[in-house]
């Protein structure tokens, strides 16, 4: 008896490994399910009743739905591309470029990285916007509730607050290793989590007081039908924002034990957490929109169509600015890192690039260790994303614009070429039809939202 459980103590000090070295992964269906939700739900579920607004009843439900189950195709697509083609090789690949590279090497040297980190480029410009906005909401919420709704709020621009927010996240860009800290990302999804579902509950809560839904089936009417072309352009871009979790998902999908085999219990993930995001996206979507009709805010929770409880709209708005301040960080990272990886490879002998100085920071034990082309390049990339958020204010167009330009490359286009190539599908089959097919029809939509997003962001600018 004794023996044995000498035995498995030995067991356990010499924990198995994974089949590529790793220690062992652990994740299962409900920390996959945990990891989709907090890379789904953003900022992007903000504009969702605006969206709604713009399209009409059916149009918005339709739109929500229909962007669902692209998600869904899209997501079931890439989770058979985390083994890499050959099954029997136990390759993983553990990100989404580690994906492309494996299937697609003539694409991966150009196309994924620049999208890729154009989208994290703009994601942090949106996030500048965004905070801004929910940080004069905080203000403005305590103004009217402390004076009356005449209140005269000042004409204090959004501007003090980008600029605020660009120096915070300054001084979080130095701070080591910040975008590895575990807390971060479970503080993110708490975050989302309120303030979502607290976006959810006041229109409940507004179109239950209302008595009536209000609203109509053709959405909000425009002067002109180009017009309306266009805003219904950028709506579908504030959508195809708000959804897709494609560009996370084999990160997701490399945290989960097997058996049984990842792509399975991804497949489950799959289903449970876009069914989930679109019953709260249809429910955010269309209380907001059933409590404010055409009148619906671009912004659910900044945009003054609520005034009281106001604490409870302080609490969300600083719900939003806590999770937006950790993400810009976790989005910025990846730039940083890149940056750094490839000046060093660029100028291995240069000092500037290469060379820590120790600084000593007066309450912190350890001295920090000080790079010259880290601070430049930092500084010039946290101006540089306040600067176009100062130059572009506007968080529907803006949100549209970064939605319709990752769609189609990034959701749809790599993951079917990668799928054909690990699945062996040979053109002009049957298959290989249905998902060209698929991919054609979403082009359209992205490109439709692309040009109609950028009319707005530049209209507004010359208007």
């Amino acid at each position: 008896m004794a023996h044995h459980g000498g035995h498995s103590l030995e067991l356990a000090a010499a924990p198995e490994l994974d089949d590529d070295g790793h220690a062992p992964r652990t994740g299962n269906l409900w920390t996959c399910f945990a990891h989709i939700i907090t890379g789904v739900i953003g900022c992007g579920v903000l504009a969702l009743s605006w969206s709604v607004a713009q399209l009409g009843w059916v149009g918005g439900t339709v739109a929500m739905l229909c962007f669902a189950f692209v998600t869904y195709i899209s997501a079931f697509l890439l989770s058979h591309c985390y083994r890499s083609p050959d099954l029997e090789k136990r390759q993983r690949n553990y990100t989404y470029m580690d994906a492309v590279r494996t299937h697609l090497a003539h694409l991966a040297l150009w196309l994924p990285p620049v999208r890729q980190y154009l989208n994290l480029y703009g994601t942090c410009i949106a996030y500048t916007i965004t905070t801004a906005t929910c940080l004069r909401a905080i203000k403005r919420a305590n103004s009217y509730h402390n004076e009356g709704r005449d209140a005269p709020c000042g004409a204090d621009g959004e501007h003090f607050y980008m600029l605020l927010f660009g120096a915070a996240q300054l001084v979080l860009s130095f701070v080591p290793n910040f975008h590895s800290m575990a807390w971060l990302s479970v503080v993110a999804a708490i975050m989302s989590f309120t303030y979502a579902t607290i976006g959810l509950g006041l229109g409940l809560a507004k179109t239950i007081e209302n008595g009536t839904i209000k609203g109509s089936i053709a959405g909000v009417p425009m002067s002109t039908p180009a017009q309306k072309v266009w805003r219904v352009a950028q709506a579908i871009g504030d959508i195809a924002f708000a959804y897709p979790y494609t560009l996370v998902l084999l990160e997701i999908q490399d945290t989960l034990k097997s058996p049984p085999p990842e792509s399975e219990t991804m497949q489950k993930g799959n289903v449970i957490a876009v069914l989930a995001t679109t019953f709260f996206y249809l429910g955010v979507g269309c209380f907001g929109y059933a409590a404010f009709g055409n009148a619906a805010p671009g912004n659910l929770l900044a945009g003054f169509g609520f005034y009281e409880p106001y604490w409870l709209l302080d609490f969300a708005n600083a719900c939003i600015v806590l999770h937006l301040l950790g993400g810009y960080q976790m989005f910025s990272q990846q730039i940083f890192t890149f940056a750094d990886r490839c000046s060093a490879a660029m100028f291995p002998d240069s000092a500037f690039v290469n060379r820590f100085y120790a600084v000593r920071v007066p309450g912190v034990a350890a001295s920090y260790q000080l790079n010259l082309q880290r601070v430049c390049f930092r500084t010039a990339y946290v101006a540089s994303t306040t600067g176009l958020a100062l130059l572009f204010p506007y968080f529907n167009e803006v949100l549209g614009v970064l939605g319709a330009l990752i769609f189609w490359p990034l959701v749809i286009y790599l993951p079917v070429e990668m799928y054909c190539v690990q699945r062996g599908i040979t053109p002009w089959t049957r298959g290989w039809a249905a998902l060209q097919g698929f991919s054609a029809v979403c082009f359209v939509v992205g490109t439709f939202a692309f040009v109609g997003s950028v009319e707005g962001v530049v209209r507004k600018r010359l208007g």
